[in-house]
C-alpha cells in the first residue's frame, strides 16, 4: 500500500537510497546535493541502514571511492552537483569503461562562469558523452521512482553501466510536494540483493584491471561499451513495466502530453516541463493543438522513438537548458534534429536555449514560443533557428 507523505527531492531521494540500503556510499557536499549525504549519514547513525559510509576529501575522491567498492562487489553510489561532476570528470570515464553498475544522484546546477548555484542542466549534459545512463526527473515523485529503478536497470546482466539520475537544483531538491511513497519491503524485493557473478577485485579470480590497451583490443571494448547503452533501452522499459506492477505509476523513454492531434510540439527535460503543460492545458481550451513531449531518458539517446512521435507534427520548439557553446544550439537540439534527419522526418524544428542558472521560465513564454512556432508554419514567418528565451535586452 502506497505511504502517502510530503517531501523534497533531495529527501525523496534520500528515503530511497535507506530503502535500497547500498553497500559503500562516499561523498563530498556541494549545493545543491548536500542534503542527500547529510540525510542518508542520518539514517545510517539512527541504525536504519548499514550502508558504510565515507566521508572523502573531494568530489574525484568520492567517485573514485565508489569505484573501488564496486569493482570488490559491493553495490555503491555517491551524490554531487555542477563543479563536483566535473571534479569527477576522469572517473566517470572510469566507472563507465569499467562496466560499473553504481548510481549518482545528480541533483542539476549550473556550472561556473560566472559562480551560481541555481538549476541548469550544463553539469549532466556535460558529462553526456562519458557512457553513463542519465534519467532525469520532471519533479519529486520522479526523482524517488526513478532512483529506485536506477540499480535494476545498471545491474542487469546485458547492461552493467554506470546510471545517473537527474533532477533539477532547487526547483525539485529543495521544494517540498506530495509524493506516494512504496513500503520497505516492496522496494527491497523490486531491487533485490547485489550479488554479482563477476567483479573486477575478486581474489579468488585475479585480473589485471586498467592494464594500458593495445589498438587490437581498445576498439572492441568500446563498442561493447556502446552495445551495453543501446541494450538499456530494452531494460529500462522492462523495469519500469515491473515498477508499474507495484506502484501503479507509468514511466517510458519520454512522456507525451496531448500529442495525438498535435500540430506543434515543445520538446524539453526535467521541471519545466509542468510549466508547458499547465500552458498547453490552458491553451487547448482555446482550441489550439499542441503538445508536449518530456524526455525522461537522454542516455542512450531515444533517437528513433522521438523521431515517430514527431512524425506528424508541423513544428516542434526543442528546449535546451544548456548551452552547448557550438553557435548552433543546445546539446539536445542536436541530437533531435540528427535524429529527425536520420530517419527522414521532415518538419520545422527550432532550439530554444531557456532557464539558464535558474532563470524563469513561465506559462507566458511557452505561449510565445506555440505562436511563433505557428506563425513560422501558417505565415511563413521567418524564423530564428537558434535564439534564447527571457534574454534581457
Amino acid at each position: 500500500m502506497a505511504i502517502k507523505d510530503r517531501m523534497s527531492g533531495n529527501e525523496a531521494v534520500s528515503y530511497a537510497i535507506r530503502q535500497i540500503n547500498p553497500d559503500v556510499m562516499p561523498a563530498f557536499p556541494i549545493t545543491p546535493s548536500t542534503e542527500i549525504p547529510q540525510m542518508v549519514s542520518t539514517y545510517i547513525a539512527n541504525g536504519e541502514m548499514d550502508t558504510e559510509f565515507i566521508p572523502v576529501e573531494s568530489e574525484h575522491s568520492s567517485m573514485s571511492a565508489a569505484i573501488g567498492a564496486q569493482a570488490a562487489g559491493a553495490r555503491s553510489l555517491t551524490a554531487t552537483s555542477s563543479a563536483g561532476l566535473a571534479l569527477m570528470w576522469e572517473e566517470l570515464l572510469l566507472a563507465a569503461s569499467n562496466r560499473m553498475p553504481l548510481a549518482m544522484a545528480l541533483v542539476n546546477r549550473t556550472l561556473s562562469g560566472p559562480i551560481n548555484i541555481n538549476c541548469d542542466h550544463s553539469d549532466g549534459m556535460g558529462a553526456r558523452d562519458t557512457g553513463w545512463i542519465q534519467i532525469y526527473a520532471e519533479n519529486n515523485q520522479e526523482a524517488y521512482d526513478n532512483f529506485i529503478q536506477a540499480y535494476p536497470i545498471a545491474e542487469h546482466e546485458n547492461v552493467h553501466l554506470p546510471i545517473m539520475i537527474c533532477q533539477d537544483g532547487f526547483i525539485t531538491s529543495h521544494a517540498v510536494e506530495n509524493i506516494k511513497l512504496l513500503e520497505d519491503h516492496v522496494v527491497k524485493e523490486f531491487v533485490g540483493e547485489y550479488r554479482p557473478e563477476e567483479y573486477l577485485l575478486n581474489p579468488g579470480k585475479p585480473i589485471a584491471v586498467g592494464p594500458y590497451s593495445v589498438t587490437n583490443y581498445a576498439m572492441e571494448a568500446k563498442k561493447n561499451q556502446e552495445i551495453a547503452l543501446e541494450n538499456s533501452k530494452a531494460v529500462i522499459l522492462e523495469v519500469a513495466k515491473r515498477f508499474e506492477r507495484i506502484s501503479g505509476r507509468s514511466y517510458g523513454l519520454f512522456e507525451e502530453y496531448k500529442t495525438e492531434d498535435a500540430d506543434y510540439i515543445m520538446l524539453l527535460i526535467g521541471s519545466a516541463a509542468g510549466t508547458a503543460k499547465q500552458a498547453v492545458h490552458n491553451m487547448r481550451k482555446e482550441g489550439k493543438k499542441v503538445g508536449v513531449i518530456k524526455l525522461r531518458v537522454f542516455r542512450p539517446f531515444p533517437a528513433k522513438e522521438l523521431a515517430e512521435a514527431l512524425r506528424n507534427c508541423k513544428a516542434v520548439a526543442i528546449m535546451d537548458r544548456c548551452e552547448s557553446y557550438n553557435g548552433n544550439g543546445g546539446p539536445l537540439g542536436s541530437e533531435v534534429t540528427a535524429g529527425l534527419f536520420r530517419h527522414k522526418v521532415s518538419i520545422e524544428a527550432v532550439n530554444y536555449i531557456y532557464g539558464l542558472a535558474g532563470r524563469d521560465f513561465t506559462v507566458e513564454d511557452v505561449y510565445d514560443i506555440f505562436e511563433e512556432l505557428s506563425d513560422a508554419v501558417e505565415n511563413g514567418k521567418e524564423v530564428e533557428q537558434y535564439q534564447y528565451v527571457g534574454l534581457r535586452k
